[in-house]
């Protein structure tokens, strides 16, 4: 397959840690870098912008939101690999991660920081024991075995326009897996490496965004055992 890679990041506030993360993504690989702002108060846009990145704005915050106005802008690739803006991921190893779909083995692929080498203190307690309910959920309810609803992760643009993403927050990623799974995609993982954050996370970071993020995924994971993909 002939690649046109593109890359969306949601950002919120991450001025220290954006051109870090632009810097590392190999690029002789990607098409673009759509860097999504979410209602940011600091320099993260005007970094990202001198960084090459195309910076677009979304104040309705959300990681969801922030996803789908990337998507909306995407200029004709066959895959997207989304990555947070927190340099917690490593985009250096971006082509291992979308090396499934070009080889076409997979439609979409989960990068695994359980699987991977992880920081200590990087993967939080609450974001693990969330991450093990979830996946072992989704493999009660769909047959299908995860490790993780890592945010670094790569999807053909067929599959994804397939799937008809919706969620607009904290849902995202377990939608995507478990309607990639209902409607019977090739999924694989690899693992990857993950590190520290740079700043407090605004999910698992606090109380109040670990339990929204918790409903959520619960929630949406429940829900489309219920309904079909619209």
């Amino acid at each position: 397959m002939q690649s046109r890679i593109s890359v969306i990041i949601p950002v919120f506030n991450e001025q220290d840690a954006i051109e870090k993360v632009i810097g590392d993504i190999p690029n002789n690989l990607v098409t673009e870098i759509i860097v999504v702002d979410n209602g940011s108060t600091d320099q993260t846009a005007h970094l990202a912008t001198q960084m090459g990145a195309k910076v677009i704005r979304e104040d309705r915050r959300g990681y969801g939101w922030a996803c789908l106005a990337g998507i909306a802008v995407v200029n004709t690739p066959n895959i997207v690999v989304f990555l947070d803006g927190d340099y917690s991921d490593h985009p250096n190893e971006m082509p291992q991660l979308v090396a499934p779909i070009l080889e076409d083995r997979a439609d979409l692929v989960i990068g695994s920081r359980v699987l991977g080498n992880r920081e200590p203190g990087a993967l939080l307690p609450q974001a693990r024991f969330g991450n093990w309910l979830a996946t072992r959920l989704i493999h009660w309810f769909y047959g299908v075995s995860h490790t993780d609803l890592g945010p670094f992760r790569a999807i053909s643009y067929s599959a994804l326009q397939k799937i008809k993403m919706q969620d607009k927050t904290f849902g995202w990623t377990v939608e995507m897996q478990v309607k990639a799974a209902k409607l019977e995609m090739q999924a694989e993982e690899i693992p990857v490496s993950y590190r520290r954050r740079i700043g407090v996370s605004k999910i698992t970071g606090t109380v109040s965004g670990t339990i929204k993020a918790g409903w959520k995924i619960l929630f949406t994971i429940f829900k489309y055992t219920m309904i079909g993909i619209k």
